[in-house]
């Protein structure tokens, strides 16, 4: 007996309730920086958020094309916000105006727009200003021990004062795990004596946020795991040794590992579509983390490794249809006409 009518034919959900969801899922982990991190994170989020909309605005007219439908589907607010929340709490002001103008001008309108991209927009803006800004972005951390009120987070992000900024979990072990065992780096104030603490509630709040994605079919699970596999496989083999590598468990939740699983290798456009190309692209891109991260010179390269994986996407999906009920197996490449 069928216990409910027909038609079970669902309508597609639209762009701008999309995004609406991911916005709802980024709250929770939004909470714990702010707690953790101070004010610096919400005027992050508000400097990315409105220069990337009035970015998208400008180049629409000046493209002779009505801005409103392209702001109101909220790609560059969710696209600027995950840029806002990966910059470090105290970068100067200008830091997340120069990135919101690369993440919508340079990664997303120069290529047509959204769903004509080819890199995560996010990616492409953090990657710029790491390499153009590398101290501005890599010791203007908040060490949770302290952190600033509102008016030091103000100060120091208008004003450049410092005083609370130092550098994140992942850069200071590696830093110094050549001269330092694991017990004695674990006394820093950074790692509040063992190596969990706020970021282990941070990535516990990015979990929380991924689920809610998943459960409501905003992405799906493959590239996630992948990703998330790709790091701890060759952590655990090879970071055997914690007071020569980063252990397995610091990996997992420290930087923006949970981040990047479930909020940018997750991009329906700059990533691979079939289930299991997605696999492949997660697991790429956490594979690449962990090389850059271990053998590389900057502390965490999520940015990196999904941006390289973005380029092995079509060809992730190329080789990873599923196979259509019915029919042959598609054919991989050229195939040469039979002669009698």
């Amino acid at each position: 007996m069928i216990g409910h009518a027909s038609p079970h034919k669902t309508l597609p959900r639209s762009t701008e309730q999309v995004m609406g969801w991911v916005l709802l899922a980024l709250i929770p982990g939004t909470l714990v920086m702010l707690y953790g991190f101070g004010v610096g994170v919400l005027i992050n989020l508000t400097l990315c958020i409105a220069t990337g909309v009035l970015t998208e605005w400008g180049i629409l007219r000046a493209r002779g094309r009505n801005p409103g439908p392209a702001i109101k589907d909220l790609s560059a607010v969710v696209a600027c916000a995950l840029l806002g929340l990966s910059l470090p709490p105290l970068a100067p002001f200008w830091i997340a105006m120069v990135g919101a103008v690369l993440t919508v001008g340079l990664a997303k309108q120069l290529f047509g727009g959204l769903g004509h991209n080819p890199f995560n927009p996010a990616m492409v803006a953090y990657a710029t200003l790491l390499i153009s800004f590398p101290i501005a972005m890599s010791t203007t951390w908040v060490d949770p021990t302290q952190t600033p009120s509102w008016s030091q987070s103000l100060t120091a992000q208008f004003m450049g004062a410092d005083g609370y900024s130092g550098a994140t979990p992942l850069d200071r072990y590696k830093d110094m795990a050549t001269r330092f065992t694991e017990a004695e780096i674990r006394q820093e104030a950074v790692f509040g004596g063992s190596l969990t603490g706020l970021w282990t509630w941070l990535a516990a709040a990015w979990l929380v946020g991924g689920m809610i994605m998943i459960a409501k079919r905003i992405t799906y699970w493959h590239a996630p795991v992948g990703l998330l596999i790709g790091i701890a496989l060759p952590a655990g083999l090879f970071g055997y040794d914690s007071d020569q590598f980063v252990p397995l468990s610091l990996h997992l939740t420290a930087g923006a590992t949970v981040f990047a699983a479930f909020f940018i290798v997750t991009d329906p456009v700059s990533g691979a579509t079939s289930p299991r190309g997605r696999l492949a692209f997660g697991f790429g891109a956490g594979l690449l983390t962990w090389i850059i991260r271990t053998y590389g010179g900057y502390p965490d390269a999520v940015a990196f490794g999904v941006l390289l994986m973005n380029l092995c996407a079509p060809l992730l999906d190329q080789y990873t249809r599923p196979k259509i009920y019915g029919h042959k197996a598609a054919r991989r490449g050229p195939v040469l006409e039979k002669r009698s």
